[in-house]
């Protein structure tokens, strides 16, 4: 009853706007089921638009990549204290090291194996999250250095990630690529010679070109949300890839006074039709947009109206002619940039509305959503 048609044809198109600006490698990244969108078709799109590098989180992750297929490489970059990297060396994923205990767990899984692991050093410069500072980058590093020279790994990498380059133009952009440069400096300083060195996400990409080094990272922009905060489609010309739609599966008229849905929070204030849809928060529609979301129904833009449920919601089509089975769009790509026309919402809006950001609007749409991909306006599995 609800479907996201996810529009590959702009996952390539926005990978291959981002890379006329950034003018480097790019890697796409499909953490998160693809932001949602399915990883390993919107891989196989990336892939196929020039994308160089696949990015993922988990070695659960990675391995559905290898396991379906597809043979870029991939970086790795978060795992468990007691993860076996055996999987990940087997299956020629590089793995990210910020710590010598995870060093060491990777040097001893490629010495069980009896070949070379490739990892990539992550530093932190200012995010406190993953990655080493202060005085355990210089020991880190010399360590890798020691285990490269024995055989065991390969420092095929460097890499740190910035905290707020959605800012453009921010002070601390400067002062984190001061600190990443010192990092890449201590690092060949101990004999490392990596051939990829990479700072930039998505905002970066876009705006703050003395990040992009030899590749960027990119993320939430090949989704088609600009991540600036914007509403809809912006300057960079980027499309929105998933449009989530469903359909009205109940109506009925009432007077003024209604109350609707629990509480109620919301009484009618004159009468109105009510179109109920098949979509909850347990689909991925916040109950915190409550008294701000719309959707698109009958060539307008109609309030959410009430709490929403976990597996629905209702909508406000004051004296619109609908019916039973017509199609709603939740959000979608929006009006094209400069059209005075209304259009449907975007998942910037929602994301706005929900006080939160676009990547959980989109990552956070649920399983019993089915995925319908597009690929030159037709579908696939």
């Amino acid at each position: 009853m609800a479907e996201a048609v996810i529009d590959l044809g702009a996952i390539a198109a926005n990978l291959r706007t981002i890379a006329a600006t950034a003018r480097t490698a790019l890697m796409a990244v499909v953490k998160a089921d693809g932001f949602g969108h399915g990883a390993v078709p919107v891989a196989r799109a990336a892939v196929g638009a020039g994308a160089r590098w696949l990015g993922v989180t988990s070695t659960a992750e990675a391995l559905a990549l290898r396991a379906a297929g597809l043979d870029a490489p991939v970086l790795s970059w978060l795992h468990r204290p007691d993860e076996d990297f055996t999987r990940l060396i087997a299956a020629d994923v590089d793995i990210a090291v910020s710590s010598l205990t995870q060093l060491g767990a990777v040097v001893g899984a490629a010495a069980r194996l009896g070949v070379s692991a490739a990892v990539q050093l992550k530093a932190d410069v200012g995010l406190s999250r993953n990655g080493a500072r202060g005085d355990d980058w210089p020991e880190l590093v010399t360590w890798a250095r020691k285990h490269e020279a024995e055989g065991s790994i390969q420092v095929r990498g460097v890499w740190s990630h910035l905290t707020n380059a959605d800012v453009p133009g921010c002070p601390s952009i400067e002062r984190q690529v001061s600190t990443f440069r010192e990092a890449l400096r201590i690092a060949r300083g101990a004999g490392l010679d990596p051939e990829l060195v990479h700072l930039a996400n998505s905002a970066a990409a876009l705006t703050a070109p003395q990040t992009r080094l030899d590749l960027c990272r990119i993320g939430l922009a090949m989704y088609g949300v600009e991540p600036f905060g914007a509403t809809g489609p912006g300057r960079f010309g980027l499309r929105p890839a998933m449009t989530l739609r469903s359909q009205v599966v109940h109506l009925k008229r009432v007077p003024a006074g209604t109350g609707v849905s629990y509480g109620p929070d919301h009484v009618t204030s004159r009468p109105t039709t009510l179109a109920l849809l098949p979509l909850g928060y347990a689909d991925g529609l916040s109950r915190t947009a409550e008294g701000r979301a719309w959707v698109w129904l009958a060539g307008r833009r109609c309030p959410i109206v009430g709490r929403i449920a976990m597996d629905q919601c209702v909508v406000d089509a004051g004296d619109l002619p609908v019916a039973l089975g017509d199609p709603v769009v939740v959000f979608g790509p929006g009006a094209e940039p400069g059209s005075p026309d209304p259009a449907e919402p975007t998942a910037a809006e929602w994301a706005r509305w929900a006080g939160t950001n676009p990547h959980e609007v989109l990552t956070g749409i649920g399983t019993r959503v089915a995925r319908v991909h597009l690929r030159g306006g037709a579908a696939t599995s």
